[in-house]
């Protein structure tokens, strides 16, 4: 059977790395986590105070320090998924922490941190056989991608479901934080001078606000199904 590369973007929180790990693991697809991957340079940056004290990011000290960051993904034995590793560390859980999640969209505009990520993105899937989700994986890193999906959900909802992953994984949660947070990322990612988060003109459009996740796996099927005939 032929492989292909399938992107996923869509706004923060809506469930695409989930539906995206999923996938793979159906198709026996490699799966990156393109959000992942600017989390864990927002860490590296965080742990090296490379954000003054207004938040905002100390852009040339980080542009020296750029080779010192190794990002990859390791395989959890536990799940069988792979998870996100800064210079050999893993670091899944600590990417997805509200902290984290605060500092990230600034990292990711920047232009030379994309292209660092893009280009080591690109090397992953040239044998096709990808699954990849983003914000710009169907506009700029994969625009010849066989199927590209546009994900998104109601602020509200994408907020309630990172409380409710948070909560569930015994990590602090603030409501109306998550939700300023989800507001403020879709607003920066929209509007960034790079790769900026819209959706591909040839990308379908997947609103999972009232999908359970069963019902969002068999749709996400029956698009590969379609893309593969």
């Amino acid at each position: 059977m032929k492989k292909i590369t399938i992107a996923i973007d869509g706004h923060s929180s809506c469930g695409k790395s989930t539906m995206a790990k999923e996938l793979a693991r159906k198709l026996g697809y490699i799966y990156v986590d393109t959000g992942a991957m600017y989390r864990t340079v927002t860490l590296y940056a965080m742990r090296n105070n490379l954000f003054d004290s207004e938040g905002e990011v100390l852009a040339d000290e980080l542009q020296k320090q750029m080779n010192n960051i190794k990002v990859s993904f390791c395989i959890n034995k536990e799940t069988g998924r792979p998870d996100a590793c800064l210079n050999d560390e893993c670091v899944e859980n600590i990417i997805r922490s509200i902290e984290v999640s605060n500092h990230v969209s600034k990292i990711a505009a920047i232009p030379f941190v994309r292209e660092a990520m893009v280009d080591q993105q690109r090397r992953m899937g040239a044998e096709k056989g990808i699954v990849m989700d983003g914000r710009d994986i169907g506009t700029t890193v994969f625009p010849d991608a066989e199927l590209k999906i546009f994900v998104t959900a109601s602020a509200k909802v994408r907020a309630q479901r990172r409380y409710d992953e948070l909560q569930q994984k015994g990590m602090p949660a603030d409501f109306d934080e998550i939700l300023k947070n989800v507001e403020e990322r879709d607003y920066i990612d929209s509007h960034r001078e790079v790769s900026p988060l819209r959706q591909a003109e040839d990308a379908i459009l997947l609103d999972n606000s009232d999908m359970t996740i069963p019902q969002q796996n068999e749709w996400l099927m029956q698009q590969v199904e379609k893309a593969l005939q």
